[in-house]
């Protein structure tokens, strides 16, 4: 079949490159205009449109998908479906209806759990026992379309973003089949109803740590929130990131009180308490926290 892709960051690469190796024919790539990049500010080519022109593939950077000359490309091309992955735009109707087959998207989240921008930050925060990818075809409702195929796998402890990058990983082939599916008849099903949870975009005020909170739940937190923004708290009046913690037994103290030893850093939390692993103080890069610990660290986080 003939594809037009769409995508922007680089969890959408494995996808393009899965689709690319597959026998369909990717004939285009959709993703958003060059921004703003680096130290200079520089106009920077997406993820996705820099290895589409590596591969000779043509790129159509509208500045909204409802553009008239987009449109009027993306008929000319006459796809038949168009699978995305993390494209960063809202798909108005006019582009929805031109491929025969419509747009699969494939979404990091077990829908209709996780619907919007961040399903896989949320998951991991509410503590989920388990997450997945889910391939569906795309209408005006916010990630509510029909259903081609659900991937499920226990929750890992590890970070939204090392999260990400596995899922992205494992949906490429599953978008493949999907796409493979449909070419041979393959029909959506409706969502189910009940179940609907939202996952908006996390914002830095979302991301303070809350160390009254028991030790399982503020060790999501800093899990679903790294590596962006970043789980934060304040040392001694200055923004102290945790980009990595597990949970440790036996830590005395009211919430927020540091213990250092010569190889581990702890800090108590409303239940139990935490191994704070990696952190990030203001200005600073990222350190193993006993690295940031050496210097004489103690008090409380708040």
């Amino acid at each position: 079949m003939r594809l037009v892709y769409a995508g922007t960051p680089e969890t959408a690469l494995p996808a393009l490159e899965a689709l690319v190796a597959s026998s369909h024919e990717v004939v285009a790539v959709v993703t958003r205009p060059d921004a703003p990049a680096g130290r200079g500010r520089k106009l920077t080519p997406s993820p996705v449109a820099a290895r589409a022109q590596a591969l000779g593939i043509e790129v159509l950077k509208p500045d909204k998908p409802s553009d008239e000359d987009f449109l009027a490309r993306l008929r000319q091309i006459a796809p038949d479906v168009c699978p995305v992955v993390a494209y960063g735009a809202l798909l108005p109707q006019r582009a929805l209806d031109i491929p025969r087959h419509g747009w699969v998207n494939l979404h990091f989240s077990l829908l209709p759990r996780w619907r919007g921008a961040a399903p896989v930050q949320r998951a991991i925060m509410a503590g989920d026992e388990e997450t997945g990818t889910t391939c569906f075809r795309i209408v005006r409702a916010l990630d509510a379309g029909p259903v081609y195929d659900v991937e499920r796998l226990p929750m890992p402890e590890l970070t939204a973003g090392e999260l990400l990058e596995r899922l992205a990983r494992s949906g490429a082939a599953q978008l493949v089949r999907v796409i493979d599916g449909i070419a041979a008849g393959a029909q959506p099903v409706p969502q189910p109803t009940e179940g609907v949870t939202v996952a908006p975009k996390l914002e830095v005020l979302q991301a303070r740590i809350d160390f009254s909170l028991p030790a399982a739940q503020v060790r999501n937190h800093v899990l679903g929130c790294s590596p962006d923004p970043g789980a934060w708290c304040e040392h001694d009046g200055a923004r102290l990131k945790v980009l990595r913690a597990t949970l440790a037994a036996d830590v005395a103290g009211e919430p927020g009180t540091l213990t250092v030893t010569k190889r581990q850093v702890f800090v108590a939390c409303g239940d139990g308490g935490l191994e704070l692993l990696e952190v990030q103080a203001a200005g600073k890069r990222r350190m193993a926290a006993i690295d940031w610990a050496r210097g004489g660290v103690h008090g409380v986080l708040r």
